[in-house]
């Protein structure tokens, strides 16, 4: 098999073995994407030739025996706006400043330090608020499977590069569903950890790092690295160590929670409703106590969300020279300034949404092991479009099944449960009960044995 096309414990089975280097597994991963990259722009900072020199220097210990870590010559992707030293970190927009970072953050620290190669980072949106792969600063991100799809986003070249085969192993953030949409919308697997569980700089309200990858055992194999402690991350969890080789839990007995409608946003289509019906049914067929769950949460509070947002981003917009402002992505521009007239009471009210938010995710979820959704209302739309609803005053209907588990800091994962008639993936969703990061992997990891859903292989390139 080429070896682009293995996974991270595959590859590192190989190296032990003497079967493969981290040269050619490097080689290969550069003519993929040398294949498919001006068909889906994912990457930025691409540097195939460092790539190759690190490749060969971890050859060289594999030789001796001596790899210095748990992911030695793996080929691995970060994400825009995880800082990498001696790198700008443009976060997607026109309007950075293009400082070199002074120090990798704490993701691209621990995966260096595990012999892992970042031979590229990955495109997304300006300031990472649009689930789209359209970007002031990066060309269009496209969607591997279908060219005039989007890949979702902010993780928008993380989930396309996966996708494409560009190597095991990418790290993408989410702050509302950023990880998992684009997972979902290119057919890969996508964890959000538990809040705090992955150190992160600089920590917000919601946001984290997490693996992107083809399998769930690659994304518990990345956890392993990626969870170690950073203190730069002052909201990070005190460390344990946890078992992240990653086994199928025994679903017989288990208690699961099925969410079909999330009370806002838009509700999901024929064709997604099927296909999170249908794993429901496969998680039954093997033994799990499946229980509708009502929806929990209101439009107030997703729309409370959105205009804290709003505000965030009306305030780092003022704050640019106005030719920087004029870089912006027009529809983001829109949506900052729509916040002008916001009072402080206005704010207020709005953050506290995120709050509630929490509350009634937490309370819905408690009494089940794992809660099945859909991880986006829809397949992937348009490939130019910014957001599936095309409006920045109404920016959000995407994201109501993603954004709560996020506010309640709860793990979730989506993870390919079938496709359109129009042969565009569609995830499932798997949430879990706080800190329960490993749970999550393992019902995870016994969905993809039991899936009845005909999964297809792999997007080629145009002319393959």
């Amino acid at each position: 098999m080429q070896p682009f096309r293995l996974s991270a414990l595959e590859l590192l089975s190989a190296y032990r073995g003497r079967k493969l280097t981290p040269a050619e597994a490097m080689a290969s991963v550069i003519e993929r994407i040398e294949a498919f990259e001006p068909h889906i722009a994912a990457t930025w900072l691409y540097a195939p030739e460092r790539a190759l020199k690190e490749a060969r220097a971890s050859e060289a210990r594999w030789m001796k025996g001596e790899p210095i870590g748990p992911l030695d010559g793996v080929p691995v992707t970060v994400k825009d706006n995880i800082a990498t030293r001696g790198e700008p970190t443009p976060v997607g927009t026109a309007a950075s400043d293009m400082t070199p970072a002074e120090a990798d953050a704490p993701p691209a620290a621990r995966l260096r330090e595990a012999g892992a190669i970042v031979f590229a980072k990955t495109t997304m949106p300006d300031y990472g608020m649009l689930s789209s792969g359209l970007s002031s600063h990066h060309p269009l991100a496209r969607n591997p499977w279908k060219l005039d799809r989007n890949p979702g986003g902010s993780s928008a070249g993380a989930g396309a590069a996966a996708a494409a085969l560009y190597g095991p192993c990418h790290v993408g953030t989410d702050i509302g569903g950023s990880i998992r949409l684009p997972a979902g919308w290119c057919g890969i697997v996508g964890l959000k950890p538990s809040a705090g569980r992955v150190p992160i700089d600089p920590p917000y309200i919601g946001r984290v790092a997490g693996p992107m990858t083809r399998s769930v055992a690659d994304a518990g194999l990345m956890m392993a690295t990626l969870t170690l402690p950073d203190a730069r991350d002052y909201t990070s969890l005190e460390y344990r160590t946890l078992d992240w080789a990653v086994r199928p839990a025994r679903l017989a007995g288990l208690r699961v929670g099925l969410l079909l409608e999330a009370g806002c946003g838009v509700p999901p289509t024929a064709e997604v409703r099927a296909a999170i019906e249908q794993a429901a049914r496969d998680f039954e067929a093997a033994g799990a106590r499946v229980e509708p769950i009502g929806p929990f949460l209101t439009q107030d509070m997703l729309d409370g969300v959105d205009h804290f947002w709003r505000t965030r981003a009306l305030v780092d917009m003022n704050a640019l020279a106005p030719e920087k402002r004029a870089a912006v992505l027009p529809f983001i521009r829109d949506w900052a300034d729509s916040a002008n007239g916001f009072s402080g009471e206005h704010v207020f009210r709005a953050f506290s949404q995120s709050l509630a938010m929490q509350k009634a995710a937490a309370g819905a979820t408690q009494a089940f092991d794992v809660v099945l959704t859909p991880t986006a209302p829809m397949t992937a739309f348009p490939a130019e479009w910014a957001s599936p609803s095309r409006d920045p005053l109404n920016p959000l209907p995407h994201i109501g099944f993603t954004v709560a588990f996020n506010m309640s800091g709860q793990p979730a994962l989506s993870i390919p449960c079938g496709f359109s008639s129009e042969g565009l993936p569609i995830g499932l969703q798997i949430v879990g009960r706080r800190f329960d990061d490993v749970g999550v992997l393992s019902v995870a990891r016994a969905y993809e044995e039991i899936r009845s859903a005909v999964i297809l292989p792999w997007p080629e390139p145009p002319g393959n």
